[in-house]
């Protein structure tokens, strides 16, 4: 299973992010749970410095600016790698 973390403030882009997250994951019907971090309290703990930021499976894979779906469809389907 995927543990997908979403993590910025409710901005636009965040939560564009999360939503391509779910459309991502229903359309390859891949197993995987999907958090959304909001509390900057937190980001640095998890060694995000700008947002938002994609962590798949432990992995930071983005910081600061979207992925194109096909980019996203491909790291979740490789599983963070």
């Amino acid at each position: 299973m995927l543990s997908i973390k979403v993590v910025g403030p409710n901005c636009v882009n965040c939560n564009k992010l999360f939503q391509m997250c779910n459309e991502v994951i229903v359309e390859n019907n891949l197993d995987a749970n999907i958090e959304k971090i909001n509390n900057p309290d937190k980001f640095v703990d998890l060694g995000v410095w700008i947002t938002p930021a994609l962590i798949v499976n432990g992995n930071i894979l983005l910081q600061g600016k979207l992925p194109t779906k096909s980019t996203l469809t491909h790291w979740l389907e490789k599983g963070g790698r």
